[in-house]
């Protein structure tokens, strides 16, 4: 199901003189099963600028780093090949190009560890003061409705309830 690159086209550019390169690669790939550079655009949401660029080797009009890895992972998926071999050929086209690790030297984490990371918000008293605001709202509201008989008498279960809708 899957294929390695085609090693006729090793053997062939060996013979040449020239190393394979991943354009020549996937463009001999692609000609091999009779695809146009718009149709492999089509199935890999990708366009057919890129890939002809991709194919020339091109790499100053196309993308750096992941988005580039991206592109050579999903059309080596499509022309069902190896993944692992097209993304090597790419490191040596172009140099590394895996995603680096956020936080790279151990420096680095034993200051962000001991950073102070503590939120600077609002001190704790203040929203308990807010709290007390909210509830004292609730009971005016409460009242104000109860005196003006927005309140069912069911509702009035204790007697200096009812006293306040007069």
């Amino acid at each position: 199901m899957s294929e390695t690159f085609p090693d006729g086209l090793r053997r062939q550019d060996a013979a040449q003189g020239q190393e394979l390169t991943l354009g020549d690669a996937l463009k001999a790939m692609r000609e091999t099963r009779g695809l146009s550079l718009s149709e492999v655009s089509a199935r890999i949401k990708y366009s057919a600028v890129q890939l002809g660029h991709l194919e020339a080797c091109d790499w100053s009009r196309l993308p750096e780093g992941v988005p580039l890895r991206g592109l050579v992972r999903n059309y080596a998926r499509f022309l069902e090949t190896d993944v692992d071999a097209a993304l090597k050929l790419l490191d040596d086209a172009v140099g590394p190009t895996r995603p680096r690790p956020a936080v790279t030297s151990l420096g680095a984490r034993r200051a962000l560890q001991q950073a102070d990371m503590t939120p600077k918000g609002e001190p704790a008293h203040r929203t308990w003061a807010w709290l007390l605001l909210i509830l004292l709202l609730f009971c005016v509201i409460g009242v104000y409705a109860i005196n003006r008989g927005w309140v069912p008498e069911e509702w009035l279960r204790f007697d200096w309830l009812k006293a306040l809708r007069q």
